[in-house]
């Protein structure tokens, strides 16, 4: 396994951020308007977290605006380390059990046609969680019958049963993000490992689930390792992929070796849905749930399709 020493990831940006700015198609309009800010009001009230905010995402303005958010449970602290990753690391805080239902409230709030779930990494916990997103699940359909629920899970240390808590719910999509190729899977996710994350999302779809995954590019991938991994999770699968660019959060993080072009994603695009894939999501400024009722859309006509 190879270690990185944030020292080093520091020496490294500096240089490239010498050479590197950002191209001119990462232009993103900062603006607020009622939606925005009511759903920030809505967040706070309920005492809740998003991963639109702890993982500073660069849509925020625009999904907030079009009144969507992903919801981020299990607290706002991670036991994992990931070298691309803006949320905070270290040792979490007990459970909030009254927290799903604050979660399902606020969906009611918000008037929302599909939730996205998400959490921190729970590697302390038996379960990684699993329970609390069962419970989330079940008290979203409680409150709003006509919302679709994604979740966006994390490995659960590789646990079938935790998996199985999870699925028992019948989540609308189960999406667990691959995030980088199998080469650098030890060095950007330390604690993760390429194999048991292609595992979870095989194990998904033979417990009868639509699986999504989603991958970020330009920290020193190549082409044909990013085709190899559209294949790997095609083979388990996988319905659903979403394609982005890597942005360095600060210094502190894993530097940008190369910036993709629009074209070379509508490429990736491409030849995603050539694969197979029912829907592929491919763009610089791309995130797992960026456009996610869309793409549960799309989802839902195929189903159709192959019923008639």
């Amino acid at each position: 396994m190879t270690f990185v020493r944030p020292e080093d990831i520091r020496r490294v940006s500096k240089s490239v951020l010498r050479e590197r700015r950002l191209p001119p198609w990462f232009k993103v309009t900062l603006r607020t308007g009622s939606d925005y800010h009511d759903i920030r009001r809505i967040i706070d009230q309920h005492g809740l977290h998003t991963i639109c905010e702890e993982a500073r995402c660069p849509n925020v303005w625009e999904c907030w605006n079009n009144r969507t958010a992903t919801f981020l449970i299990l607290g706002d602290v991670c036991t994992r380390r990931c070298h691309y990753c803006a949320v905070t690391t270290g040792k979490p805080d007990g459970l909030d059990r009254d927290e799903p239902e604050r979660v399902a409230q606020a969906i009611d709030k918000l008037g929302l046609r599909h939730a996205v779930i998400t959490s921190v990494n729970r590697d302390e916990l038996d379960d990684g969680g699993a329970s609390v997103f069962a419970d989330t699940i079940r008290a979203i359909r409680q409150r709003r019958l006509a919302c679709t629920v994604e979740v966006l899970i994390p490995d659960f240390q590789g646990k079938k049963d935790a998996l199985a808590t999870v699925m028992a719910e019948k989540p609308d999509i189960l999406n667990h993000n691959i995030e980088t190729v199998h080469r650098l899977f030890p060095t950007i996710r330390p604690q993760g490992k390429y194999p048991r994350s292609l595992e979870v999302l095989d194990w998904a779809a033979k417990m009868g689930g639509r699986t999504k995954s989603g991958l970020i590019v330009g920290m020193g991938e190549t082409d044909k390792e990013i085709r190899q991994v559209m294949q790997d999770l095609r083979a388990v699968g996988c319905m659903i992929l979403s394609i982005g660019q890597y942005l360095q959060p600060t210094q502190d993080y894993w530097p940008v070796a190369r910036f993709y072009t629009p074209e070379e994603f509508q490429a990736f695009r491409e030849e995603g849905l050539a694969l197979g894939f029912h829907h592929v999501e491919s763009g610089p400024l791309v995130r797992s749930s960026y456009h996610a009722e869309q793409q549960t859309q799309t989802m839902h006509h195929d189903r159709q399709r192959v019923m008639c």
